[in-house]
């Protein structure tokens, strides 16, 4: 599709994010909805969930009349922004949903979840998206006493649950160093189901292949209202049979939702393409994704370009659920991640970094990923992945895909199918609890690190983890 190039508007969008600089992109905003229209699926939100849900639907039903309403550009939120891993992992546990069903149909999810990584791969291989998809794993490294006893606990847990060695398992330090060169290595974590990838190009990757499909995207649209068989915004209203909201961190801004999911702020940096030199001895050859085990989260990547991309969560929650740009250039909060990112890899203490950035993710507050489908009203939402998603939104995008055309598979009667959670307390509280536990965790990593033994704070800590 052609658009009319704005240099200012594309250099906006740019400077969101490493991934949405790559200058193989377009980012000239689609054109707005131009009056009222009647479609078959509605689809509020262009990124993975609404993305991933439109493409499973043209290969159930070509027939279909498809609306992407955005209200900024496809990828502008948490897509665009992300670490980039297509993890095979939910922020919610084989516990967590076994208790909305049983474990063996929990263990079904989590690996389906696995496959939906390969699911990814294979549907960037298949429709040629250029977008660095790397099948390495994650390798998490325990850089402490405390974090190591955590790697040995979990580990066994997880094989106590019915995991296998080939799915994740517990390192030597020697092998753990294997992987990459951190520092302080105690021990390590393996876990095999995640790729690295360029979360942008994937993303706009698909919405060309949509439009190519017949899909109607169109960008620069707020919903400003939306609801079984209507979507209300500025531009004109939207009629459809099925109406899908897939707006993360941005359906605070919906009437009545302001305490459906909190925003949560998470920060990246980027290092200039690094030499051959620094990449013989930082390692990561295999590109898998990386952390440490940590509180206070924190992830990386080598890039298909071979600079390190690197990002965490130590932004504080804003008060009243707040997403502020000015937050995502938060320069002090940026140093600290750059200086966590050397802490970790000491042999990039002299690699300059090119691209500073941050966004929000979503968070429900049982702090569980789900799908919903009303096959009455025909209203639908998926999401809450707490920055988790690029993997959960396809699975999440084809399980919406099979209940709207009404396809009996097995995504459909997967355990978070259908889970609800409670939504936030009001302000203060939200914003006492949420910080509060930020700052307890924050003390807990300090402790580790300085004594090297768990502290008080940090049996707290693992008690508001569990």
């Amino acid at each position: 599709m052609g658009h009319e190039h704005s240099a200012s508007v594309d250099e906006h969008y740019r400077n969101l994010s490493l991934w949405l600089s790559h200058p193989s992109l377009d980012l000239t905003p689609r054109p707005a909805l131009s009056g009222d229209v009647e479609v078959d699926v509605a689809i509020v939100g262009g990124g993975f969930t609404g993305l991933w849900t439109a493409y499973y639907l043209t290969e159930r039903d070509p027939s279909l009349r498809i609306l992407v309403i955005e209200r900024d550009i496809c990828g502008f939120g948490a897509s665009g922004r992300n670490g980039g891993w297509v993890v095979g992992e939910l922020p919610a546990g084989v516990e967590t949903y076994a208790a909305h069903s049983s474990h063996d149909e929990a263990m079904r999810q989590a690996r389906t979840l696995f496959a939906t990584v390969d699911e990814v791969g294979r549907v960037v291989a298949h429709e040629r998206i250029d977008c660095g998809y790397a099948k390495g794993g994650v390798i998490r490294w325990a850089r402490n006493t405390p974090q190591a006893d955590r790697q040995r606990t979990e580990v066994a847990h997880h094989h106590q649950q019915g995991f296998t060695e080939d799915e994740i398992r517990l390192l030597s330090p020697d092998e753990a160093r294997s992987y990459g060169n951190a520092s302080n290595v105690r021990s390590g974590i393996f876990f095999a189901p995640c790729a690295a990838v360029d979360p942008a190009r994937l993303l706009r990757g698909l919405a060309t292949i949509l439009e190519r499909r017949g899909v109607h995207i169109v960008e620069q649209t707020p919903a400003t209202q939306l609801g079984p068989g209507v979507v209300e915004t500025p531009m004109g209203t939207v009629r459809a049979d099925t109406v899908i909201r897939a707006t993360e961190a941005y359906t605070r801004d919906l009437p009545g939702e302001k305490r459906t999911l909190v925003p949560i702020y998470s920060l990246m940096v980027a290092t200039e393409p690094l030499d051959e030199a620094t990449l013989a001895a930082v390692g990561l050859a295999e590109r898998p994704t990386f952390a440490d085990d940590r509180y206070m989260v924190v992830y990386g990547q080598r890039t298909a370009d071979n600079r390190i991309a690197f990002g965490g969560r130590g932004v504080p929650y804003a008060f009243g659920s707040g997403i502020n740009p000015s937050i995502e250039q938060d320069g002090r909060a940026h140093d600290l991640i750059h200086r966590t990112l050397v802490e970790i890899l000491p042999d990039l203490a002299n690699t300059a970094i090119s691209h500073r950035w941050g966004g929000v993710l979503a968070a429900p507050r049982n702090w569980t990923p789900s799908v919903r489908f009303d096959p009455g009203t025909r209203f639908g939402t998926a999401g809450g992945y707490v920055g988790e998603g690029v993997a959960a939104a396809n699975m999440a995008g084809r399980t919406l895909a099979d209940l709207i055309t009404s396809t009996d598979s097995d995504l459909v009667t997967l355990p978070w199918v259908g889970v609800r959670s409670r939504r936030w307390e009001p302000e203060p509280l939200r914003w006492l609890g949420i910080r509060g536990t930020r700052l307890v965790m924050d003390r807990a990593d300090r402790t580790e690190f300085r004594r090297d033994r768990r502290s008080r704070a940090g049996q707290i800590a693992y008690k508001l983890l569990r």
